[in-house]
C-alpha cells in the first residue's frame, strides 16, 4: 500500500461532486479514545515523514470510523445521489467500515450503517458493488492502466496520502504527542499550515510505531479544538487477508448488470463531447493550503435543468442538491455575484457568470481569485 501515489494538491480536501465541492454534516465529533501516552523512541519529523513515504504492506484488514462536523448543511447525500456515487456520503456524519487489504489489486470496502452495507471489491481487473437494501449489484472489468480509488478517504491511509501532497514551504511540519490507536502504539506527525488565508488549523496524522502505516488522521478548523474531520482504525491486523475475502459471492436472487465502458476501443479514453472548447473545465490558482480550485461549469445551479439520461435517483439528487444551492447566501462584490457556502474548513463560491471557485480558505480569498 504506497502511501504517496496522488500529487494533486489537495485533492481530498476539495472534492468535487456534481459539479461543485459540497461536503456537509452536522454530528458532534469527539477525538477517539486514547489510552496513556507510550514511551517511544525519539523521531524527528524527517525521520517520520521517510517513514510514511517509504513504508510498505503486504496485507492489512481492520474497522475504520469516520466522523465528520464541518458545519455545513447536511446536502453530501445529495451530492453522492446526484453524482451517482454512494461513496460521496462518506464526507458527512459518522461511518462504520471494514477494509480487506492485499496488494494493490485485491482491495475491499464495506461501508454498514444502520439500513444495510455497500461493498466495494476488487479482485485482479474485476470490481464489483453490491448495495444490500436493493440486492443490486454491477461489474466492470478495468482496463490495464487503471486503478480503482474512492471519491472520498476511507482509510487513514487514503487521507494522509492526499494531505501530504500539501507540504511545502507554507507547511510547518512537527511530531506531536506519541498515542495508543487501535491498541497499538503510534508516533504522531503534525502538519500546520503557515498562510493565515487557510481555514484549517493543524493536520494530524497517527503512524503506527511498527508498520509506519496511518492509524489515524485528524483535520482541525482555525479556532477549534476538536477535529472538524477524522478517520481512525478501532481495530487493525496486519496479516494478509485470506483469498476468500475478494471472491465475489452474491446473496440468492442480486440483480447484477455489467457497467459500461467509457474508455472506447484498446482501453482508449472515449472522446470528451461534453469539453468545453475553449480550455480546461478545471485549475486551480495558488499553492500549498490556500490553493482555490476553480472551474467552469455553466450547467451547476438552481437554473441546469434536468438530464434526459438522468437515472431517476440521480436527477431527484441532483434537483434537491441544486434547491439547496439556490438557498444559500447572496454575496457580491467587485468581482461579480453569487452564492456563498462556508464552513470550518472550506468556502465554495457559485458565481452568476458559471464558476465554482473552491478551497481551504476564507470567503475573502475566493473574492480575490474570482476577481483575478
Amino acid at each position: 500500500m504506497p502511501m504517496i501515489k496522488n500529487r494533486a494538491v489537495l485533492r481530498w480536501l476539495v472534492p468535487v461532486a456534481a459539479g461543485v465541492v459540497v461536503i456537509g454534516g452536522g454530528a458532534a465529533v469527539g477525538t477517539f479514545a486514547a489510552g496513556a501516552e507510550p514511551a517511544l523512541p525519539p523521531r524527528t519529523a524527517a525521520q517520520l515523514l521517510d517513514d510514511l513515504r517509504t513504508s510498505r504492506l503486504d496485507g492489512l484488514s481492520g474497522t475504520v470510523v469516520q466522523r465528520a462536523d464541518l458545519g455545513l448543511p447536511p446536502i453530501a447525500d445529495l451530492a453522492g445521489a446526484a453524482s451517482g456515487n454512494e461513496l460521496a456520503s462518506l464526507l458527512t456524519g459518522t461511518h462504520t467500515l471494514r477494509v480487506w487489504y492485499a496488494g494493490p489489486e485485491k482491495q475491499r470496502l464495506a461501508l454498514v450503517d444502520t439500513l444495510g452495507e455497500q461493498d466495494m471489491l476488487r479482485n485482479g481487473r474485476d470490481v464489483w458493488t453490491w448495495n444490500s437494501r436493493s440486492n443490486t449489484a454491477s461489474h466492470r472489468t478495468l482496463a490495464a492502466d487503471e486503478a480503482t480509488v474512492p471519491s472520498a478517504p476511507a482509510t487513514p491511509a487514503d487521507a494522509a496520502d492526499r494531505a501530504l501532497a500539501a507540504i511545502d514551504p507554507t507547511t510547518a511540519v512537527t511530531v506531536g504527542r506519541s498515542a495508543r490507536v487501535a491498541g497499538r502504539d503510534a508516533y504522531e506527525l503534525v502538519l500546520t499550515p503557515r498562510d493565515a488565508d487557510s481555514l484549517v488549523h493543524q493536520v494530524r496524522i497517527a503512524l503506527d510505531a511498527k508498520e509506519h502505516v496511518p492509524l489515524r488522521f485528524e483535520v482541525l478548523a482555525d479556532g477549534g479544538d476538536r477535529p472538524a474531520f477524522e478517520v481512525a482504525f478501532t481495530q487493525v491486523d496486519f496479516r494478509t487477508p485470506d483469498a476468500d475475502q475478494f471472491r465475489f459471492n452474491p446473496r440468492p436472487g442480486v440483480s447484477v448488470t455489467e457497467a459500461t465502458d467509457d474508455r472506447g476501443p484498446a482501453g482508449k479514453a472515449a472522446p470528451d463531447t461534453d469539453r468545453r472548447p475553449d480550455g480546461p473545465d478545471v485549475r486551480t490558482v495558488g499553492t500549498g493550503w490556500t490553493t482555490v480550485l476553480v472551474a467552469r461549469l455553466d450547467a451547476v445551479g438552481p437554473a441546469a435543468g434536468p438530464k434526459a439520461d438522468a437515472k431517476p435517483d440521480a436527477q431527484a439528487g441532483a434537483d434537491a442538491l441544486a434547491q439547496v444551492l439556490g438557498g444559500l447566501p447572496k454575496v457580491s462584490g467587485d468581482w461579480g455575484s453569487g452564492r456563498l457556502l462556508s464552513g470550518k474548513l472550506f468556502s465554495v463560491l457559485l458565481t452568476d457568470d458559471g464558476r465554482v471557485l473552491a478551497g481551504l480558505v476564507t470567503p475573502e480569498r475566493l473574492y480575490q481569485a474570482a476577481k483575478g
